[in-house]
């Protein structure tokens, strides 16, 4: 019990904490907007470890996070075989893929009123299909390996990109493209010179939202055929073994994966757009 009582002094302590943090006036400071949210994850780490603690939790149930981290600790062989296999060979090349298929997609659907007309309900609705149905099928079409794992991937990130790479294409007003016409310039020259650095937060948007469902992607995709590895046939194994602290082991590696990837995509649209206002608020 001393465990929890212990868990709740901190955690009221972290919040007043927080809560002078987040209205002090170095909230708006680069070191204030980091600490916070470290602070508040903490908190949440030592109130679950006095929760489980405290209430003689099982571990079948919930590990506690000491237990998950000195699994994570006797695991990393395993861990970084999984997160090669799904990251790297399924995620990764699906999220490539799945882009280059988008943008391209989007400039021809941007030159025809028949493809605007017609392709992108359809997208909408394919976008809609759960991922369970659609990752089974596609395991059999390609395979067990990473191929199948990829094509998930690409049918996650498709209709995202597309979507806000057509409407990032449209952002450009009449009196812009006018101007382009009156200095001669043809199509090329207006979506690589005016229309596509237009588009360029629109984009990102879409490829950042991307990120996180190819990760989800790869996962689910394992659950219904993988080789023996891969963070999914890793859950699904562990959670019928009851080996509840390898599954959270697991989850922490694709959190970690996919907050990673989120940042090095948000990391270079800041490098990127740095003109676009957004941007600017964000440097001050």
């Amino acid at each position: 019990m001393s465990w929890l009582v212990g868990a709740l002094v901190f955690w009221a302590a972290a919040w007043l904490a927080n809560i002078r943090l987040a209205n002090s006036r170095w909230s708006e400071t680069r070191a204030v907007r980091i600490a916070v949210p470290l602070l508040f994850g903490v908190t949440l780490l030592v109130l679950w470890e006095g929760l489980v603690r405290g209430l003689g939790v099982s571990a079948v149930i919930l590990p506690a996070p000491s237990q998950v981290a000195e699994t994570f600790a006797a695991s990393t062989d395993t861990l970084w075989q999984d997160f090669r296999q799904t990251v790297f060979k399924g995620a990764l090349r699906g999220y490539v893929i799945g882009c280059i298929a988008a943008f391209l997609t989007a400039i021809l659907i941007d030159r025809s009123a028949f493809l605007t007309a017609g392709l992108l309900p359809v997208g909408n609705f394919v976008a809609a299909l759960p991922i369970v149905g659609i990752a089974p099928i596609l395991v059999s079409w390609f395979g067990f390996d990473w191929q199948s794992k990829a094509a998930v991937v690409v049918v996650m990130v498709f209709f995202p990109i597309l979507v806000n790479t057509v409407q990032g294409l449209r952002e450009t007003d009449a009196m812009q493209r006018d101007l382009m016409r009156t200095y001669a310039a043809g199509y090329m020259q207006t979506l690589i010179k005016l229309r596509l650095p237009a588009a360029l937060p629109f984009v990102f948007n879409g490829l950042k939202i991307a990120t996180t469902l190819a990760l989800i992607g790869a996962i689910v995709a394992e659950y219904f055929g993988s080789p023996t590895r891969g963070m999914g046939f890793r859950i699904s194994t562990g959670v019928g073994a009851l080996a509840i602290d390898l599954v959270w082991a697991e989850i922490a590696v694709a959190a970690m994966a996919g907050t990673a990837f989120y940042g090095l995509v948000a990391w270079i649209e800041a490098r990127v757009t740095f003109w676009h206002p957004s941007q600017r608020a964000k440097s001050r």
